[in-house]
């Protein structure tokens, strides 16, 4: 085997085995924090067979934070995370630090912390109780370096009219 080969295995092994415990890229995190969502909100969790959704990350409410995870085989896992307590919705049994409840064929367990509380949910049966409560449990900030990148300035869109309800200019042309 030759040393390029032998890399290229090696590079190969190590991308795959990140999965879902890799933090989140500084865009995405930006792109989040430009919606809405507070930074110390931001947790990632790692959960057995599925992976973290980027293009589903974003805010919850006024400062949340969510995420989706998702199997290769389309399976749904979502995570929210809000501040307050958490408001039981169905029949919460305790568990650990935190509360499982099923309601309405959906499973979820809350990891409980200072002034806030994690959720996964997912279809019951789905994910097995024990691995929801573990990984949870187990969330971890976001690992992100300096402070995000200044929101963008406004669009210049160049189609809104100067007076009026400021509704696009859109004339109506042959076969419109």
């Amino acid at each position: 085997m030759s040393v390029r080969v032998a890399f290229a295995f090696i590079a190969l092994v190590l991308v795959s085995a990140c999965g879902s415990d890799s933090p989140l890229s500084r865009s995405v995190i930006d792109r989040a924090v430009r919606q809405g969502a507070a930074p110390d909100l931001m947790y990632v969790v790692r959960l057995p067979g599925y992976e973290l959704a980027e293009q589903s990350v974003g805010v919850v409410g006024e400062e949340g934070f969510g995420a989706f995870y998702t199997s290769p085989d389309g399976r749904q896992v979502e995570m929210r995370i809000e501040r307050g307590a958490y408001p039981c919705a169905g029949t919460c049994e305790r568990d650990g630090n935190g509360w499982y409840t099923v309601k309405d064929g959906r499973q979820e367990y809350v990891a409980v912390r200072a002034g806030f509380h994690l959720r996964l949910a997912s279809d019951v049966g789905q994910v097995d109780r024990g691995v929801l409560k573990e990984a949870a449990e187990g969330a971890r900030p976001v690992a992100a370096t300096g402070s995000p990148s200044p929101p963008p300035g406004p669009v210049e869109r160049g189609d809104l009219p100067t007076s009026g309800d400021g509704a696009p200019d859109n004339p109506v042309g042959p076969g419109g």
